[in-house]
């Protein structure tokens, strides 16, 4: 049975790393942070943000509300309410379809 490394991820992740991931400022997530209460960080002792996984991943589900379908902030606040469960469930498969696609390019990277 060959090896397989574990993906490693981390348990927190700072507002800078976030604002990276996302290509945005650090201001954007902060106020993201303040618009949707299902975004909470913890904070340190200095008061630094300290978002979990399940935060980025609500920052994913927002993000594509937002800034890739155009919804307005009050939009997306209101189908994160009523429909957190579906926008989820979209957030997965989507999650899945870029995972396989970095698969099949490392196998057309290695074809070549």
């Amino acid at each position: 049975m060959p090896y397989k490394e574990t993906k490693v991820e981390k348990l927190y992740y700072t507002i800078g790393e976030v604002a990276a991931m996302f290509e945005v400022n650090t201001s954007l997530i902060r106020y993201w942070e303040k618009e949707f209460d299902i975004i909470k960080p913890k904070k340190n002792k200095k008061g630094n943000r300290l978002f979990t996984q399940k935060d980025i991943d609500n920052f994913h589900i927002i993000y594509n509300l937002v800034k890739e379908r155009g919804m307005t902030l009050k939009g997306a606040r209101q189908k994160m309410k009523d429909n957190k469960g579906d926008e989820e469930y979209k957030f997965e498969i989507l999650k899945s379809l870029e995972e396989i696609r970095q698969q099949l390019l490392v196998v057309k990277e290695s074809m070549e």
